[in-house]
């Protein structure tokens, strides 16, 4: 059920109750106006709840992309420490 549908329902419901005797309003009305809160929390909640998987999602890439990057870094260095073992040693001096 969409919200569009959830709120035609809230309102058919509520014009319903206002049908319904004096006496039996109240605790139904109650009931309707909790049902309306709680739809609110768990809306808010949801959107939260997505806000938060796309800040995660977007954290993740920020880490893959890092992970890569050290990765091509590692494999630059690897490779300048071969060649440089290969071409003798830098640097030492004899005592």
């Amino acid at each position: 059920m969409n919200e569009q549908d959830f709120q035609a329902k809230l309102g058919e419901l509520i014009s319903q109750i206002g049908k319904l005797p004096e006496s039996d309003r109240p605790a139904i009305e109650a009931l309707a106006s909790e049902t309306k809160d709680r739809h609110d929390k768990m809306k808010k909640t949801i959107t939260d709840l997505q806000d938060s998987l796309d800040y995660l999602r977007l954290s993740i890439k920020y880490l893959v992309f890092d992970l890569e990057a050290t990765r091509r870094e590692n494999q630059y260095l690897r490779k300048l420490l071969e060649t440089k073992g290969q071409s003798g040693p830098c640097g030492e001096g004899n005592d």
